[in-house]
Formats: structure tokens, sequence, C-alpha cells
């Protein structure tokens, strides 16, 4: 069956379920914890349905159930609607919208995400994940899959069991609800670009105990730059239901369908030999017509949560993901020991390359959690055990490299049609990793005293690990990565000093492993470190209004850090490295009247390396973001947003390249034309500001003004 055609069986099923259901629609609210179903003989039965989902309430950086304000940590959640009025349909635009992180989209298809100074490597579904290879990742996942998502920043690795000072980003999926009803979503954008959603939720039994939700999405996206072309198709649907009178059990499956068409591998070269920096169109690209990077990903759960004794729950969490990766990519590179362009805009050299991929990861997670009296005071408490498996492989195709490979460009920006595509001769090269981290942890929050909270744990891991690395070297040449054993303590206080005001401090030590090798083709030991945090956070308005303001430090040892390319082998290496990350956030985010939300981050960052001298040139010292909406008092069905980011001035690790500082620009306006129809107009990058997305591996364009409509109707 075509995507085409899956979509619209999905349609019909959506829209049959609709006249089905109409007058069934349930009266519970969505929040609720339980349920009343009417017995035959008229009596009243309580029946579990969902976990409580409260406003600002999150598990990402303990796993302790608490409220953002009274985590020891900076927490930042981009919610559903906010993703929706922006038009952020993938997960890199979404996280955009976030405080205190940067998206370094260097190719089309990869990026790196980076929070106080240092690489995310670890991302996380509903809590649960390992950490990414070399920070980097792969395409973009559906945000319309999502709920909300959380940007949890400095070190986290009390659950994750591996982690640096940089943060975590937690993605938290939709799960049923208490009600019946959706909504369809059909989007027209630049370039000819269409988008099509729908989200439907169903109570299956009459008693309420049983819903499901299915997500479907589809994105037909051209781009400003030359040829890239993006087709993807997601597919998610999710049950959950009540088994016994104490027993909740949840399970879901997800596909996603991502092909891409003349993608970039690798960045723009935009510096000249002799000196000076090139410009170029914004619609320059490296690649080439015949190219393309394709992706499947199927990922299932099953959760099982049941209820010890009144405070007291066990859960039980399986995860399975697969991924595939079907590549023809072309890279146009600078030859060992050339500085730059040459002045008429050759020099460049170009390398086809062919390969399958796969990916497997399966995670298995049990903890108790609950809480106790002790001391005349009531605490919490979660203890656990996990272990996650990765197995990577992946297939590279020869060629004839006398004839295809290294030829020489014309002058940038050349055409898609100059480099033939190789005759492809079967596989050449084979590269084959895996590592398995098993971890036990606990965490408890102590009540000292009314005002005094203590949060204190433990994380004991065991990570081994042997074959190469996915974009690494090692393992090529029997290289073994030993087994490593560490223990990380996490500890943070905090004080209410009024009601509405708490004051924190925290205190963790940092533990990652890293995927890079040295000259001689061996693994960096791991990264070690110390982070410290200490904050102020106040509810304003009813609560309807947070603020936060945190200092924090953090020294990483032995972190990798580029060092050149072996002429021998023309493979990259690196050197361990100190560096040391200090700086101050602050947010308010909530709302500011009856029809009003904001929300304003700001980041101020400094970062050293062994000699004292600003390290990672490429990471923005200073940033400002923003997000205003309100609906028109004198038109209440118009509501109206603007959203942004400003940074200030970056370049790349050589300081041939660089980009100052820019503020871009977001707008939306949303108009109800009934109480089920809704048009949204988003305008991106307002002012049309030329701009290189990031120069951590290289860097392309931005963006140009962009205008996309959209229609919104609740089934």
């Amino acid at each position: 069956m075509t995507q085409k055609l899956m979509l619209s069986a999905c349609a019909i099923a959506v829209c049959t379920l609709a006249g089905q259901v109409h007058a069934q629609a349930q009266a519970q609210a969505q929040n609720e914890t339980q349920a009343q179903a009417t017995t035959a003989d008229g009596g009243a039965e309580k029946i579990v349905v969902t976990a409580k989902r409260a406003q600002r309430v999150s598990k990402g950086a303990t796993g302790l159930p608490m409220e953002i304000k009274d985590t020891p940590q900076s927490i930042s959640t981009i919610d559903k609607q906010d993703i929706v009025d922006f038009g952020a349909t993938g997960s890199n635009e979404a996280l955009r919208l976030g405080t205190g992180i940067n998206i370094e989209q260097y190719e089309t298809n990869r990026a790196g995400f980076n929070s106080r100074g240092f690489d995310i490597q670890l991302t996380q579904v509903d809590g649960v994940g390992m950490s990414n290879d070399w920070g980097v990742v792969v395409g973009q996942q559906d945000s319309y899959l999502f709920e909300r998502i959380e940007l949890i920043r400095g070190a986290n690795g009390l659950l994750t069991g591996v982690g640096n000072a940089s943060g975590t980003i937690n993605y938290v999926r939709k799960r049923p609800k208490n009600e019946d009803g959706g909504e369809a979503n059909v989007t027209w954008g630049p370039y000819g670009s269409n988008r099509l959603a729908l989200d439907y939720n169903k109570v299956l039994t009459e008693d309420g105990s049983w819903a499901g939700r299915l997500v479907v999405a589809r994105e037909d996206k051209d781009s400003y730059l030359r040829g890239l072309q993006d087709l993807r198709s997601t597919v998610y649907g999710v049950i959950d239901g009540q088994i016994g009178e104490h027993g909740m059990l949840t399970f879901g499956f997800s596909h996603q369908r991502a092909n891409q068409d003349s993608p970039m591998w690798g960045s723009l070269t935009l510096n000249y030999a002799s000196g000076g920096q090139a410009e170029f169109d914004r619609s320059s690209s490296t690649s080439q017509d015949w190219t393309y990077w394709n992706t499947r990903s199927n990922n299932a759960f099953v959760e099982y949560r049941h209820e010890l004794a009144p405070d007291w729950e066990l859960k039980a969490t399986v995860n399975h993901r697969e991924t595939t990766e079907d590549t023809k990519l072309f890279y146009a590179y600078l030859p060992t020991g050339v500085a730059g362009l040459n002045d008429n805009d050759t020099g460049l050299i170009g390398w086809p390359y062919k390969s399958h991929g796969t990916t497997k990861n399966n995670l298995v997670d049990l903890n108790l959690s609950g809480e106790f009296e002790a001391f005349g005071r009531r605490h919490s408490l979660i203890a656990g055990l996990s272990r996650s498996r990765q197995q990577s492989d992946t297939a590279t195709q020869g060629y004839d490299t006398a004839t295809y490979g290294d030829q020489p460009l014309p002058a940038f920006p050349y055409r898609g049609d100059v480099y033939p595509e190789p005759e492809w001769t079967g596989v050449a090269s084979t590269t084959d990793g895996e590592q398995t981290l098993t971890r036990l942890y606990a965490a408890s929050r102590l009540a000292l005293t009314e005002r005094l909270k203590a949060i204190v744990g433990v994380n004991a891991i065991k990570l081994q690990r042997e074959g190469a690395s996915r974009y690494g070297n090692a393992g090529t040449n029997g290289v073994s990565y030993p087994d490593t054993k560490e223990t990380s303590p996490y500890v943070g206080l905090t004080y209410d000093i009024t009601p509405a005001v708490l004051g924190y401090v925290s205190y963790s030590t940092i533990f990652q492993n890293q995927d890079q090798t040295d000259y001689d083709n061996v693994y960096l030991d791991p990264m070690k470190g110390v982070n410290t945090e200490a904050g102020v956070k106040a509810e304003w308005l009813d609560r309807k209004l947070l603020t936060t303001f945190a200092v924090f430090t953090a020294e990483q040892k032995g972190l990798a850090t580029y060092a050149g390319i072996r002429t021998d082998t023309n493979a990259s290496w690196y050197k361990p490295e100190d560096v040391k990350s200090r700086g101050f956030e602050a947010e308010a985010t909530g709302r500011i009247g009856a029809d009003s939300r904001i929300t304003l981050g700001f980041t101020r960052l400094k970062l050293t390396g062994p000699d004292g001298n600003d390290t990672s040139l490429w990471v923005p010292r200073t940033t400002l973001n923003f997000r205003f909406d309100t609906r028109v008092a004198q038109l209440p069905q118009l509501r109206l947003g603007v959203g942004g980011r400003w940074q200030s001035d970056v370049s790349n690790s050589a300081e041939t390249v660089r980009q100052g500082s820019y503020l871009l620009a977001n707008a939306f306006a949303a108009y109800e034309l009934n109480e089920r129809t809704t048009l949204r107009l988003n305008v991106d990058n307002l002012t049309d500001k030329k701009y290189i997305g990031g120069l951590s591996g290289g860097g392309i364009y931005g963006a140009p003004r962009q205008v996309s409509m959209s229609v919104n109707y609740k089934l």
C-alpha cells in the first residue's frame, strides 16, 4: 500500500470513528486519574484510567514526580500548543523554541545539539533511552507525536546512567485520554510543500477502562536549497487500560519513513586560502542529483504499572527501536593541507559514498516508587534496575576509485549534474559495534523540615562495548574498548523561602563514554567531571507564571577535542582536554493574563580550555529566546503570536569563518472560524535575515522568509 493510500485509509477510519461516537463523548477531564462507571444495579464502580499528567510536573531530572518549581535543576518545557502555533513540525524545529539550547544544523539531514557549552548526547522518549553516537542525530522526528518536549539543562546522570554537563532532551509521547475526539490538520507551505496530520482518541470500553489513540502525519516538503526534497510519513498508535483492580498496561508502536533527495553530506566551504570569507547564494548546495538519504524507524514499547499499596507502585518498561539507513551521498571537500578555496571558488574535490546501516536498541527498566513516613514527615523514593543494548551494522559499497574518486569539481556553486554517479561494485567494507549499559539507581526526596528538602541519589553503571562506533574509526583494527564501571552521586537541596519562592543548590559528578579515537586509533577514556548549580524559582500571578534564575559551573576532564587528520589514513583524531563552563540562565514562562502567554529566556556563558582561553568558539556565549501570544480583545476569535531567538557572534574552530550576532523572528495569526475550525498563518524569518545555521562542523545557510497556511478541524 502506498503512503497516500495508507494515509487515506487512516483518515477514513478516523472519520468513521468520529461519526460512531459523536453521541458518546466522555465527560471526564483529560487529567483525571479515575473515572466513574455505573454498574447494572445503579451503583458506582471506581476504575483507574490514566496516570495523572498535572501541569508543571516532571520526572525528567530525578525520576521523582515533582513540580518543576521544586526540582533543583533548570527545566524548560515546549508544549504541543507552542509547537502547533509556530508550525514546528520537526523535532529540531521545535527544539529551537527552547531556552538555552543551540541547534547545529551543519548538514541537511544531521544535526548536533549543545547546551551550556557542551554537546547534548542524551535523548530520551518518555524518560528512557540511550546516548546518541557522537551527539549526532540523523533526521527529525515528527513533533506531532509528542505532548511536550522537556529540556533538562545541566548534568543528568542520575537516571540516564551516563551524562555530561549539557543536559537531556526528553520527548513525552501522546497517550490515550478519557474522552473521544481528535483533530485533523492540513498545511500548505512554500515551494509546493504540503502536510496532512490526524490525531484521534477513542475510549474503547463502556466503563472507560481502556482507550486508544492514533496519530498520523505525512509531510512532502521542498526546500530553498538546490534540489533538496523531504518526504516524511509517521504513524503512531497507543492503547492503555486497566488490568485487574491495581494494574495499568500501555503498549504502543510507531513507524516513520523519511526520504531525503539531494541531501548535503558535509557543509559549505566558506573560507579562501588567501584569506577572507566566501559569500554564496542561500540556495547553494554541495549535493548531486543522484544522491539520497532514506531512513526507516520502528519503535515499540510496553509499560506496566502495578499499585502495590496506596502509595507504592511497581513499573516495568520494555522498549525496542530499530532504524535502517540507506544512503547514496556526495562529499565535497578540500584536499589535505589546503587551507581554503581558490580565489576563483575552485579547489574542491568530490567523494561519492553508498551504504546500508542498521541500528537496534533494546531497553528494559524495572523500578519501584512511592512515599513513606519517617520522623514525622512524608518522603518519596524511587529505586530501579535497567539494562540497555545497542547494536550497529554498516555495509559500504565499493566503486572504481581511479575513475570516480577524488575528482576535482568546477567553481562553486556548481550544478547538480557535474559529478556522475559511480558504478557500484558491491560491499567493500563492513563495520559493526555493540554496547550494553547496565545500571542500578535510587533517589529519594527527604523532608528535613517543613521548608527544607533534600534530594539524594546514586547511580551505579557497567558499560560494555566492542567493535566500531557508528561514525568512528575504532574497532576496524581490532581495538577493544575496556569495560567501564562507575558510581555517581547526586545531591540537591531546596528551601521554601516563601510558599511561592524556592531556593536550591545541586551537585553531581559527570561521566560520559566517548566515541572519538586518538592518533593511534584507540578510544579515548571516558570524560569525567563535576557539575554544580544554584538558583531561585518563583511563582507569580496565582501560580500562572514561573520564573527561574540559575548560576552554574561545570568541569569536564578529558573531553575529546579535535586535533587534526592523519595524512596516512585521512582519518580524524582527537585528544583529551579539560574544559570549564560557567554562567547563568534566567527564564520566565506562563500566563500574564487570561488570554496572554509568555516565555522569555536568557543564557550567558563562559567556556574555557586548559590554558584558560576561550574554546568551542562555535557556541554562542549569549542567547535570548522569546515567545508571546495573546487573544485580541476586540476580536476574540483572533490570536496573534511572535517568537524568536537572538544569539551573539560565533566562529569555527580555526576562526576562518565567522557569523555575526543575529536575530530570527517568527510570527503567527490564528483565527477561529467556528468552535471546530481554525485557520493559521505562519511567517518564519520575518526580516528575511541571511545567516549561517551553525559552525561546529561546517555550515549551511538558514532558510529565507517563508509563509505557510494551515487549517485545523476538531473531530
